[in-house]
């Protein structure tokens, strides 16, 4: 998948996004807020989308979120506008691979329901493995692929999907080591979320 079939997918996407997979992606979005909002600091969100997850961040945690849809950033800034979300400090346009931030910038890091949109996924995880300050979290909530050898329906559903990638604008058959293999990152935490465990809440933290 390339960078523009992510942004044409998701260009069709932003006028109804809140209501598609924004409702079918909310316990992790509730999970990793509520992770940031005790750690507090500089978070960089990675892949914003609409904004879903900004309401939420309690005031104190200072948010820059990121995204290479610019019909996605106009909701996301709509909803900044319309609720007055102060502790959001930017909403910038950027390719995750290449990102414009200095090494170190950020606290922390949420990627949600990302990794398995953009392309080079290795390459996006060294580059916020970078911007991240030692000792820093990434919080990742995403659908992986389920073992082969799992011979159930969701398993079979997803290869079905899979050569539909640039039309969704997702992978159905991503694999985790994709995420797990960036050095200097250690995985700490890992929990499966609903709906039926489909997707999993993974943090890392930089060594």
């Amino acid at each position: 998948m390339d960078i523009q079939a992510v942004r044409r997918s998701y260009a069709r996407w932003a006028p109804i996004y809140d209501l598609t997979f924004g409702r079918v992606t909310g316990a992790g979005r509730r999970r990793a807020v509520t992770v940031l909002n005790a750690l507090g600091g500089r978070v960089l969100e990675v892949g914003v989308g609409t904004g879903l997850a900004l309401p939420a961040y309690r005031p104190g945690v200072e948010v820059t979120g990121i995204d290479a849809s610019a019909e996605m950033l106009e909701k996301a800034r709509e909803k900044v506008a319309e609720l007055g979300l102060s502790h959001v400090k930017a909403l910038r346009e950027m390719d995750a691979r290449k990102l414009d931030f200095p090494d170190g910038s950020f606290d922390h890091i949420a990627a949600m329901h990302i990794m398995s949109v953009v392309p080079e996924p290795e390459r996006v995880m060294a580059e916020m493995a970078r911007v991240l300050r030692p000792g820093g979290t990434i919080l990742i909530v995403n659908h992986f692929a389920r073992d082969p050898q799992d011979n159930g329906w969701l398993p079979w559903f997803e290869r079905k999907l899979a050569p539909l990638a640039n039309l969704l604008g997702w992978h159905s058959d991503f694999d985790r080591s994709r995420v797990l293999s960036t050095p200097g990152l250690t995985l700490i935490e890992e929990q499966a979320l609903p709906p039926l465990g489909m997707m999993t809440f993974l943090r890392l933290r930089k060594d």
